[in-house]
């Protein structure tokens, strides 16, 4: 054996036997839609806004980490946070088990069910079950005709919704036999398009629609329906996003979290951005 393919050789057992060096956290990249109110928006500086944004300042101080925020579209989040364009995502996610397949998750800081808003002169102003919170994780009787129902009053219907969300997955798991199932880049794109009557109904996050309705042009819009939350497709809440490989990061973040959840802050934030405690 040559001498230069031995030294190669122990270089590389050298390199086997060590375990990696855990990154020293200083700064971090995370990454927003910006375009997701009240959750996360770009106000008319470009700067990126909202409920989010104030959690993660506040986690951020609290764990001595400097933060810089980028826009990035929906449907590419989470492939640039595994292929290492960013390090945490913070953009209405919820936690779901199909996403934990790839990803991990913080603990919660948020739980809001998914809804349906229709214009109130449409066809679907009357949709049964309004109002009513239908828990999936109780798969019973109650669910299932809630369901069943749902899913016959909107054969034939045009349901809008943004594409690789949890609404997509209920839709496609529960609705795309029967409806018409319209998907979008942005949840922006749903609403113009409800408005203008070329869908009957949009589906998306309860507090989302809250930022939808407070729109001038949005007077004549509406929750109609039921509500559902939990089950494998829904999850326990909404968290921030993690690389497996990144616990020790992942674990600086929930202690500092749970700390702002402990004292009062986040709900503050909460208040502030949706005017009703979405923390419990």
């Amino acid at each position: 054996m040559t001498s230069s393919r031995w030294i190669a050789l122990a270089a590389l057992a050298l390199t086997c036997s060590t375990p990696a060096m855990a990154k020293d956290w200083k700064t971090v990249t995370v990454a927003m839609e910006g375009s997701y109110a009240p959750w996360n928006q770009t106000d008319a500086s470009g700067k990126i806004v909202g409920f989010e944004v104030d959690i993660l300042n506040d986690v951020c101080a609290r764990a001595k980490l400097e933060c810089n925020i980028v826009a990035q579209d929906w449907d590419g989040v989470i492939p640039g946070l595994t292929a290492g364009k960013f390090d945490i995502v913070m953009d209405g996610m919820s936690i779901t088990e199909e996403r934990m397949k790839t990803i991990d998750f913080s603990i919660p800081y948020a739980s809001s069910p998914v809804a349906f808003l229709a214009d109130k002169n449409g066809p679907l102003a009357n949709l049964s079950n309004k109002g009513k919170m239908i828990d999936l994780s109780k798969d019973d009787a109650e669910s299932k005709a809630a369901l069943d129902t749902l899913r016959k009053e909107l054969t034939g219907k045009n349901l809008g919704l943004q594409v690789s969300t949890t609404e997509a997955t209920f839709a496609d798991k529960y609705l795309k036999d029967v409806a018409n199932v319209h998907e979008y880049k942005t949840t922006d794109e749903h609403d113009l398009d409800l408005m203008a009557g070329r869908i009957d109904v949009a589906f998306a996050d309860t507090t989302y629609f809250l930022g939808t309705l407070a729109k001038p042009d949005a007077k004549d819009l509406e929750f109609v329906g039921p509500q559902f939350k939990g089950g494998p497709i829904l999850g326990p809440g909404i968290g921030a996003a993690f690389r497996k490989t990144d616990k020790d990061l992942q674990d600086i973040y929930n202690k500092a979290l749970k700390a702002a959840l402990d004292d009062g802050s986040v709900s503050k934030y909460s208040l502030q951005w949706f005017k009703i405690d979405i923390t419990k």
